[in-house]
């Protein structure tokens, strides 16, 4: 059962943040399986998807190590995602993002470029801090209640780069976990460290809107044969509107532009 205080937060500021949620075993795990596939993919680490100046990126994650489902699907996350979007939802995409020393800051965005619509919001994203996220290594930066303003801050704001008024650092030890309705104007701060900053993005998008990553196309059959009922529901990959939706022409980041390459799906 999760805490008002958590659903509460949710409402009115757009994210809460639950400390040092994640078990010492579970996130040595990630943090050497991650530290592998940086290693074995090199140049081509988060090609699936788009690349970020400044910032190592993977991709496709489902895909590439069995304890990546733990993570999309932590009872206790899918709680508070149920919370925000409502029982039809799915998983959208699994991603992790480094920011190195020097990476500039994001633009405050809304991840997938959108608002919430007359069915209320359809996108939610979980930041796992692989590391901690201190005021100086590029940490999540968020403008509270934004969620419910209904417009983007690249049509408001002269320089979305630049610090809003309103803005705060969100910041924590290693394992702790941010859920944030994803309407919410955020962006990653510039990190003025000499270490890397990792985390995992576990987005999720409401059953009748497209997957950033699809799933289905993705995620070899080899993997899909191994995932439980649940595992294949949560990554829609059973779904026919999943598949129609597929194909819809509409943003798949909030910022990013959109690739030169042709996208894997």
């Amino acid at each position: 059962m999760i805490s008002s205080r958590l659903t509460t937060e949710l409402d009115e500021l757009g994210y809460t943040i639950l400390p040092s949620f994640a078990p010492a075993d579970l996130l040595a795990e990630l943090r050497a399986v991650i530290a592998g596939l940086y290693e074995i993919e090199g140049e081509n680490a988060g090609s699936e998807f788009r690349l970020e100046p400044g910032c190592l990126r993977l991709a496709n994650l489902i895909d590439k190590g069995a304890v990546f489902q733990r993570v999309v699907a932590a009872p206790a996350m899918l709680e508070l995602v149920r919370h925000v979007l409502g029982a039809d939802f799915k998983l959208s995409s699994l991603n992790c993002r480094t920011a190195l020393p020097g990476c500039a800051p994001q633009p405050l965005h809304a991840d997938m470029g959108g608002v919430a619509d007359e069915r209320g919001n359809w996108v939610c994203n979980i930041i796992w801090m692989l590391d901690a996220y201190t005021p100086d290594n590029g940490p999540v930066r968020v403008v509270p209640g934004s969620h419910r303003w209904r417009r983007l801050p690249q049509s408001e704001l002269p320089d979305p780069k630049a610090t809003h008024p309103a803005e705060i650092a969100v910041t924590g030890p290693a394992g702790s976990v941010v859920v944030m309705n994803a309407h919410t104007w955020h962006g990653g701060l510039d990190n003025r460290t000499q270490g890397h900053r990792t985390a995992l993005h576990a987005f999720y998008c409401r059953g009748d809107k497209p997957q950033q990553q699809y799933q289905k196309k993705l995620v070899r059959p080899e993997v899909q044969a191994t995932l439980s009922p649940e595992l294949r529901q949560l990554l829609a990959l059973d779904d026919p509107r999943n598949d129609e939706l597929a194909n819809s022409n509409v943003p798949r980041s909030g910022f990013l532009p959109a690739p030169e390459r042709p996208r894997a799906f």
